[in-house]
């Protein structure tokens, strides 16, 4: 509680307004013939320019009247549902539950994984609010976005409190001079009471203070929401009255505490990409906030970009289309001015970091700096036995034009060529994030080999450094051991431990671990814990080499036979481990079939069949039971994988293999010395 009577001793209290408001009409100046559906995240290439004429409106929006406003969290703390709420307050007609959630894999797995940005009308103020990922691996969308904003809403979850990648949002937010507003959700469970939104409060404040936040910064106000309910409040309640149910505290929070972006209309026009799509009809389409000016459609315009020797033009146009995003609708419109987020399209080249500005601007706006990566994997084309059966994408002309797009698009991957031929090393910022690049490849039809994925270390003062990570872990107190003792092994060290405050038998654990340590360590974790224990994890810095790993994997079952898989052939291979495949199944020499019960590989043939005679006896031809075998998904592959093997990536399937599948090479480079 220090932290919290500090805080009350630093700045006086003051009452907010909280009369409910109803809301202005949301579509105020677009006539129902300009909004467009967009299925993805921005635009969709379904929206053709002569479905949408432009808006009647000729004028930009007064600066004094526009909230560029960030939402940032911890992943599952309730975001997306925020601004589902937000949307329905002001009148934005919501399709399905998480609506800015448009990307395919974000509905199924539940988690964000690009920002988005969308428009909403309240009080006669235009509020520019951009959802962002809470996973660190997904860091870059929030550290390129979050440039376009002046202020933050934090979500809290108010029986968890701030966790690793709370931390690692706030600070970005924090050193680009936002104040944020605290919003502590899910206060109606059963578990949270004031005494506890007061502890997060103070931890809340203690963060902040430690990331050297300023007065002002520290001067932050608090609201409590539940965002399930759609209400939220600016003092503790479970159950506001029936009046009260809904965002308008939150909503006049933001227009009173965000401050309008400085602008000036009368210079000439300026934009610093932050976002970038590609439509079928329209070409690139460019997101940003307008530094200065007012642009208009037919204006002539050009891109910049800052180089070793200065800046250089290296595009010139003009605008042939403006559009915003008001609440899950395109709209298009004539004109926009300094301070406002939109979209603009007519040139081809510019990229994310580039400057967008009217011919007499020879100076290109300083770019966003963006943390490096810290793992890396290598990209490849397919060379198994098995390879073309599935895919349409198949050479690795293919693979490189898709993966450079990807990296045109997404600032935090870095490509770059591999040692191998037709092969590419992809850099990122962790493996959820490059396993969701090869998920959406796979779904696009692509075929490709992945390599496991390295660390990348550091060499200062001729010292090796490794990425180390951040860790938090709940689990139930009988599982404390086993992550502890699998931990220990991964080279973790523990930095906090102890109980999880209102509750019985679970125990809350921080720690330091390097990011090979972690690599593959969630599905163990899953299962030691019963699926029972959370585990968040984010970058924390680069620290001193800490040695080897202890021994986190047996070996592998490796086919030596090719062809139909038999269960004659698994029933005797089931007392060796670990099985990956079923009866049924097509292998070929060098294949991942299991997981050997001890730490040495073993050549197994799955193809065996039963032998032919003529002679009939009891039990030989009773029906032959298998357990259930492990399937695995491409996350759990991509952590399982050794040094020496590879990943099959198919539309079809996810196969595990041996780098070279003969035996004989296989011994070879075994026994060949290491550089």
């Amino acid at each position: 509680m220090a932290g919290l009577l500090l805080r009350a001793l630093r700045r006086p209290l003051r009452p907010f307004s909280s009369a409910p408001v109803s809301p202005l009409p949301f579509y105020s100046r677009t006539p129902s013939s300009s909004v467009l559906s967009s299925p993805f995240r921005l635009f969709s290439s379904a929206a053709a320019p002569a479905a949408a004429p432009p808006s009647p409106s000729g004028t930009a929006l007064d600066p004094s009247r526009i909230r560029n406003v960030a939402v940032i969290a911890h992943v599952d703390h309730g975001k997306t549902t925020l601004m589902d709420r937000l949307l329905r307050q002001c009148g934005a007609d919501i399709p399905h539950e998480r609506a800015l959630d448009s990307i395919s894999l974000e509905r199924e797995r539940g988690i964000t994984i690009a920002s988005k940005v969308t428009s909403i009308s309240w009080k006669d103020n235009e509020l520019n609010m951009v959802d962002t990922p809470g996973h660190a691996d997904f860091g870059g969308e929030v550290e390129r976005v979050v440039g376009m904003v002046e202020g933050a809403v934090l979500v809290v979850d108010a029986g968890e409190g701030p966790l690793a990648q709370t931390k690692f949002v706030v600070a970005k937010a924090l050193k680009l001079g936002l104040r944020p507003i605290l919003l502590l959700n899910k206060v109606d469970r059963p578990s949270v009471s004031e005494e506890t939104c007061n502890e997060v409060e103070s931890l809340v404040f203690d963060l902040f203070a430690n990331l050297a936040a300023t007065e002002e910064q520290l001067d932050f106000p608090v609201l409590y929401a539940s965002a399930k309910e759609g209400w939220a409040s600016l003092t503790f309640t479970k159950n506001p009255a029936a009046d009260a149910r809904n965002m308008s505290p939150l909503l006049d929070a933001i227009i009173k505490h965000v401050p309008s972006p400085a602008a000036n209309l009368e210079a000439p026009f300026q934009m610093l990409v932050s976002m970038m799509e590609r439509d079928f009809y329209l070409g690139r389409i460019l997101t940003g906030r307008i530094s200065s000016g007012i642009i208009h459609i037919g204006d002539k315009i050009h891109s910049l970009r800052c180089t070793d020797n200065g800046t250089e033009k290296f595009e010139e146009g003009k605008v042939t289309k403006l559009m915003k995003k008001k609440g899950t609708n395109i709209i298009m419109i004539d004109s926009a001015g300094a301070g406002d987020i939109i979209s603009v399209a007519g040139l081809t080249s510019p990229s994310i970091g580039h400057t967008v500005a009217n011919v007499e601007v020879t100076t290109a706006l300083p770019t966003v700096q963006l943390d490096p990566p810290t793992i890396s994997m290598t990209f490849g084309v397919n060379d198994s036995p098995l390879a073309g059966r599935d895919g349409t994408h198949l050479t690795g002309g293919k693979i490189g034009d898709r993966l450079l797009a990807e990296a045109e698009t997404n600032l935090a991957i870095n490509v770059l060529p591999g040692q191998l031929s037709d092969s590419y090393e992809v850099q990122g910022r962790g493996e959820l994030q490059l396993g969701i690049l090869i998920e959406n490849m796979r779904r696009e039809g692509f075929e490709l080999s992945v390599s496991p994925p390295r660390v990348m270390y550091k060499m200062e003062n001729n010292q090796k450094l490794e990425p180390i990570e951040e860790v938090t872990i709940e689990v139930n107190d009988a599982h404390v051991g086993l992550v502890m003792e699998a931990l220990s092994h991964r080279r973790a060290e523990v930095t906090d431990m102890g109980p999880v405050p209102g509750t019985t038998g679970r125990t809350r654990m921080s720690l330091t671990c390097p990011s090979r340590g972690l690599v593959g360590y969630r599905s163990v974790f899953s299962s030691d814990t019963r699926g029972t224990g959370f585990m968040h994890r984010a970058f924390l810095s680069y620290s001193k080499h800490r040695g080897p790993l202890g021994n986190v994997r047996k070996g592998v079952l490796i086919s030596v036979g090719k062809g139909i898989i038999t269960a004659h052939a698994l029933m005797s291979l089931e007392a060796r481990g670990t099985l990956f495949v079923s009866p049924g199944m097509e292998t070929y020499e060098g294949m991942i079939v299991g997981e050997h019960s001890r730490d040495s590989d073993l050549d197994v043939n799955p193809v065996r069949t039963k032998e032919l005679t003529n002679i009939r006896a009891p039990g030989k031809d009773e029906n032959v039971r298998l357990s259930p075998p492990r399937l695995m998904s491409l996350e759990e592959a991509i952590g399982y994988v050794a040094s020496d093997e590879l990943i099959e990536v198919t539309p079809k399937a996810v196969r595990l293999r041996k780098r070279y599948l003969d035996a004989n090479k296989r011994k070879m480079m075994k026994n060949k010395p290491k550089d």
